[in-house]
């Protein structure tokens, strides 16, 4: 059974993945397991499951794209890079972070 701590830090994460999406779709496009390495090297822990439903409705969306390339090795990937809508998320998602992430500092340094 999973900790309080565990369930508060699962809850912010679910929170952040799609900005950290966009944020890595950002330098570029990618493959889903290229995305998901860069999280999990960055310590954000993610499911692939979870991460594919996200760049699913993220496309459903008309924030992101995809298109095929065939690889070396074995079938064709699924590249996904962001459409304008998408950047325009994403300058909006920076703001309210930087918005947050200051008022979450002014009230730590209160205490």
């Amino acid at each position: 059974m999973a900790t309080e701590k565990e369930n508060i830090t699962t809850q912010m994460r679910k929170g952040m993945l799609e900005y950290c999406v966009l944020l890595i779709l950002d330098r570029g496009r990618a493959y889903a397991s290229d995305i998901l390495r860069i999280l999990q090297e960055s310590e954000m822990i993610v499911v692939e499951g979870s991460l594919y439903t996200l760049l699913n409705r993220l496309k459903r969306e008309g924030t992101l794209v995809y298109d095929w390339e065939e690889s070396p090795k074995g079938p064709p990937r699924k590249y996904y890079s962001l459409t304008p809508e998408g950047r325009e998320n994403l300058k909006m998602m920076s703001g309210a972070w930087d918005e947050l992430a200051s008022t979450v500092a002014k009230l730590r340094e209160q205490n």
